[in-house]
């Protein structure tokens, strides 16, 4: 089974890059993020179908799969709003496997109440998944917004005050990774630093000044059967690219059966 992560930053302005992606890479499930619309485009003739929880032209997560799509849940119980319940959450079992995309709030700044509201979520996150993570299989994969540590920004300094790297943010990912959730780290394409996100500021992407705040977290039972796990830098090259690039994991487990 492939199975791989993406923000794409508005599906529709990145719907053809997107089409030609599948093409290529042919994962049997993408998590989405940031898709900012209220309904998915039609991408049937890909062979995918679709989960998408969606809010116009904010926030946005999808599970799109050719391996059956079933039993969706839009939203987790005890979700915490801004002030109303956003599109942060969505999760759908695709060949015996509960894959969930999120789409995890920004924070902005430490004295936003944006950053409370992401505290808060994350916080939530962590008692929702418990149930699931402990029947696994379980992937949770999307931009969590969070750098798990300094090695997974490109210069520590510059982030010094700001979000997605404060000590309650890293507490917060970390109490959900000891559910018994894997961190798969996937290769850099260029470098040793696992970046996933680069700003579109000229030169950013180019001198390799990014971070890691997309990742995929599984539950023992898919992270051991784990064979590969890569960051498509090649994705964000090019015209009109998401700020983002995708990370494609490969494992020896079937997508046709669920069984390893």
């Amino acid at each position: 089974m492939r199975f791989a992560t993406w923000n794409v930053n508005s599906v529709k302005a990145r719907l053809p890059r997107l089409e030609e992606w599948l093409a290529s890479a042919r994962p049997d499930v993408l998590c989405l993020q940031e898709t900012k619309v209220a309904d998915f485009p039609d991408i049937s003739s890909s062979g995918y179908a679709v989960a998408h929880f969606g809010q116009g032209r904010w926030n946005g997560v999808a599970i799109l799969s050719r391996v059956g799509l079933t039993d969706v849940r839009e939203g987790f119980p005890g979700e915490p709003g801004f002030p109303e319940q956003e599109a942060r959450y969505v999760s759908a079992m695709c060949a015996g496997v509960r894959f969930i995309s999120v789409y995890v709030p920004n924070g902005r700044t430490p004295e936003d109440p944006h950053y409370t509201y992401k505290l808060e979520w994350l916080a939530a996150l962590r008692t929702s998944l418990a149930e699931d993570v402990a029947k696994g299989p379980l992937v949770i994969a999307g931009d969590f917004n969070v750098a798990p540590t300094d090695d997974d920004v490109w210069d520590p300094a510059v982030f010094v005050g700001s979000t997605h790297v404060t000590p309650p943010e890293r507490a917060a990912l970390a109490a959900i990774r000891d559910l018994g959730l894997h961190d798969i780290v996937g290769r850099p394409l260029k470098g040793d630093r696992p970046f996933t996100y680069w700003d579109y500021r000229a030169g950013m992407f180019h001198m390799n000044k990014g971070m890691r705040i997309d990742l995929v977290l599984a539950t023992e039972d898919i992270a051991a059967q784990v064979t590969d796990a890569v960051i498509d830098r090649e994705a964000r090259k090019g015209k009109g690219p998401s700020d983002h690039a995708p990370i494609v994991v490969d494992t020896k487990r079937s997508a046709e059966n669920g069984l390893g």
